[in-house]
């Protein structure tokens, strides 16, 4: 378990970001097609796996703009953004920002992924979905980043995950 903020008032998680050098608990999500995706869809990428709350919120929506652009720099890479959100509305988010560099996955059907990465929220006011986080995984799905945001409102490091990927 780990606690972060929201707004400055501490929440807990339900258990800790896989560790550096480890290789990457698989997972089941669900693609906007309400096709079932695994990290075997994203075989022989280099990974980063963007876990938001919602992209319906400001911060989530500039992580995906960001790393949108990011993701035109480096390549054999894919840009895998996680939500709570029902697929429908991370489509429409992702045609009406003109993201075309990121995957969006959502985890309607379980929350085994946010269990499985430590990052599913155990107390305050959103619980059931996931915390801010960054899983950065190497061409054979080994952990080669990682950040657990520790004030929710905040966004992640980019310039960490750009070296992580650049290394």
């Amino acid at each position: 378990m780990a606690t972060i903020t929201l707004k400055g008032k501490p929440i807990t998680t339900s258990g800790s970001l896989p560790t550096v050098g480890s290789q990457a608990p698989d997972f089941k999500l669900v693609g906007e097609d309400l096709q079932d995706v695994t990290l075997g869809n994203f075989k022989g990428k280099k990974k980063v796996l963007n876990i938001v709350p919602s992209l319906d919120t400001s911060v989530c929506a500039t992580s995906a703009r960001k790393f949108n652009e990011a993701a035109k720099e480096i390549p054999n890479c894919a840009i895998l953004m996680v939500s709570a959100d029902l697929p429908f509305a991370a489509e429409r988010f992702r045609s009406n920002e003109k993201l075309t560099e990121i995957v969006a996955l959502s985890m309607m059907r379980s929350r085994d992924f946010a269990r499985d990465y430590g990052v599913l929220l155990t107390s305050g006011p959103l619980t059931g979905i996931c915390a801010r986080a960054v899983v950065v995984l190497d061409e054979n799905d080994k952990v080669i980043h990682t950040e657990l945001v520790s004030e929710i409102a905040r966004e992640p490091n980019y310039e960490l995950v750009l070296a992580a990927l650049k290394a």
